[in-house]
Protein backbone atom coordinates (compact mmCIF):
# COMPACT_ATOMS: atom_id res chain seq x y z
CA UNK A 1 0.00 0.00 0.00
CA UNK A 2 2.81 2.43 0.71
CA UNK A 3 4.34 1.78 -2.45
CA UNK A 4 1.51 2.19 -4.60
CA UNK A 5 0.91 5.76 -2.88
CA UNK A 6 4.50 6.49 -3.38
CA UNK A 7 4.14 5.77 -6.86
CA UNK A 8 1.36 7.80 -7.29
CA UNK A 9 2.95 10.68 -5.06
CA UNK A 10 6.12 10.40 -8.24
CA UNK A 11 3.38 10.49 -11.00
CA UNK A 12 1.96 13.45 -9.52
CA UNK A 13 5.04 15.25 -9.02
CA UNK A 14 6.00 15.00 -12.81
CA UNK A 15 2.41 16.17 -13.94
CA UNK A 16 2.81 18.85 -11.72
CA UNK A 17 4.31 22.22 -14.13
CA UNK A 18 5.80 24.95 -11.92
CA UNK A 19 3.40 27.27 -13.23
CA UNK A 20 0.71 25.31 -12.10
CA UNK A 21 1.80 24.51 -8.77
CA UNK A 22 2.66 28.25 -8.63
CA UNK A 23 -1.25 29.20 -8.88
CA UNK A 24 -2.38 26.40 -6.95
CA UNK A 25 -0.38 28.32 -4.35
CA UNK A 26 -1.94 31.45 -4.90
CA UNK A 27 -5.30 29.97 -4.95
CA UNK A 28 -4.49 27.92 -1.10
CA UNK A 29 -3.30 31.30 -0.10
CA UNK A 30 -5.83 33.68 -1.29
CA UNK A 31 -8.65 31.04 0.57
CA UNK A 32 -7.15 31.20 3.89
CA UNK A 33 -6.31 35.21 3.35
CA UNK A 34 -9.87 35.93 2.91
CA UNK A 35 -12.07 37.55 4.89
CA UNK A 36 -15.29 36.21 6.33
CA UNK A 37 -18.76 38.09 5.96
CA UNK A 38 -20.27 40.02 8.77
CA UNK A 39 -23.42 39.51 10.24
CA UNK A 40 -25.92 37.03 11.74
CA UNK A 41 -28.06 34.79 9.49
CA UNK A 42 -30.12 32.46 10.81
CA UNK A 43 -29.68 28.42 10.44
CA UNK A 44 -31.42 27.84 7.07
CA UNK A 45 -29.60 31.10 5.50
CA UNK A 46 -25.91 30.11 6.14
CA UNK A 47 -23.75 30.26 3.55
CA UNK A 48 -22.10 27.15 2.19
CA UNK A 49 -18.15 27.56 1.86
CA UNK A 50 -17.52 28.21 -1.88
CA UNK A 51 -13.89 28.83 -3.32
CA UNK A 52 -15.65 28.93 -6.96
CA UNK A 53 -14.79 32.56 -7.65
CA UNK A 54 -11.25 32.29 -6.54
CA UNK A 55 -10.57 29.06 -8.41
CA UNK A 56 -12.23 30.76 -11.53
CA UNK A 57 -9.92 33.55 -11.47
CA UNK A 58 -6.61 31.77 -11.12
CA UNK A 59 -7.41 29.08 -13.99
CA UNK A 60 -8.32 32.50 -15.88
CA UNK A 61 -4.50 33.23 -15.20
CA UNK A 62 -3.24 30.17 -17.50
CA UNK A 63 -4.16 30.94 -21.66
CA UNK A 64 -6.86 29.25 -23.36
CA UNK A 65 -7.66 27.50 -20.35
CA UNK A 66 -11.44 26.43 -19.29
CA UNK A 67 -13.12 24.38 -16.14
CA UNK A 68 -16.09 22.64 -16.22
CA UNK A 69 -19.07 22.73 -13.40
CA UNK A 70 -17.61 19.31 -12.29
CA UNK A 71 -14.06 20.09 -12.11
CA UNK A 72 -15.26 23.67 -10.63
CA UNK A 73 -17.12 21.40 -8.02
CA UNK A 74 -13.59 18.79 -7.33
CA UNK A 75 -11.12 22.04 -7.29
CA UNK A 76 -13.73 23.31 -4.39
CA UNK A 77 -13.49 19.77 -2.18
CA UNK A 78 -9.78 19.54 -2.76
CA UNK A 79 -9.72 23.57 -1.55
CA UNK A 80 -11.97 22.93 1.28
CA UNK A 81 -9.80 19.98 2.40
CA UNK A 82 -6.77 20.92 2.03
CA UNK A 83 -7.48 24.00 4.46
CA UNK A 84 -9.18 21.84 6.81
CA UNK A 85 -6.29 19.74 7.05
CA UNK A 86 -3.47 22.64 7.63
CA UNK A 87 -6.46 23.83 10.31
CA UNK A 88 -6.45 20.82 11.62
CA UNK A 89 -2.25 20.40 11.92
CA UNK A 90 -2.34 24.02 13.28
CA UNK A 91 -4.79 23.70 15.59
CA UNK A 92 -2.47 20.32 17.37
CA UNK A 93 0.09 22.12 17.31
CA UNK A 94 -1.17 24.88 19.22
CA UNK A 95 -2.43 22.41 21.82
CA UNK A 96 1.07 20.20 21.60
CA UNK A 97 2.54 23.92 22.76
CA UNK A 98 0.15 24.76 25.21
CA UNK A 99 -0.62 27.31 23.49
CA UNK A 100 -4.02 28.78 22.56
CA UNK A 101 -3.68 31.35 19.35
CA UNK A 102 -2.88 29.80 15.90
CA UNK A 103 0.06 31.95 14.48
CA UNK A 104 2.03 32.00 11.09
CA UNK A 105 4.23 30.28 12.67
CA UNK A 106 2.09 27.02 13.20
CA UNK A 107 0.42 27.41 9.64
CA UNK A 108 3.82 27.55 8.41
CA UNK A 109 4.94 24.23 10.49
CA UNK A 110 1.34 22.74 9.30
CA UNK A 111 2.08 22.91 5.57
CA UNK A 112 5.29 21.64 5.68
CA UNK A 113 4.16 18.35 7.80
CA UNK A 114 1.29 18.16 5.11
CA UNK A 115 2.39 19.14 2.06
CA UNK A 116 5.60 17.24 0.01
CA UNK A 117 9.12 18.56 -0.67
CA UNK A 118 9.00 20.96 -3.64
CA UNK A 119 5.59 22.26 -3.46
CA UNK A 120 5.90 22.68 0.32
CA UNK A 121 8.98 24.74 -0.11
CA UNK A 122 6.75 26.99 -2.90
CA UNK A 123 4.34 26.90 -0.14
CA UNK A 124 6.63 28.68 2.26
CA UNK A 125 7.68 31.05 -0.14
CA UNK A 126 4.57 32.06 -0.64
CA UNK A 127 3.26 31.98 2.72
CA UNK A 128 5.75 34.55 3.43
CA UNK A 129 5.02 36.47 1.27
CA UNK A 130 1.13 36.67 1.98
CA UNK A 131 1.99 37.33 5.57
CA UNK A 132 4.39 40.50 4.62
CA UNK A 133 2.20 41.86 2.23
CA UNK A 134 -0.56 41.84 5.24
CA UNK A 135 1.39 43.43 7.93
CA UNK A 136 2.78 46.02 5.19
CA UNK A 137 -0.94 46.77 4.50
CA UNK A 138 -1.69 47.44 8.08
Amino acid sequence: MGDMYSQGQKQCKENLKSEHVIHLKVLIFSVIDRGYHKGKRSEKQRRKENNSVLIYETVRKIPDTGISSKAMGIMNSFVNDIFERIAGEASCLVHYNKRSTITSREIQTAMRLLLPGELAKHAMSEGTKAVTKYTSSK
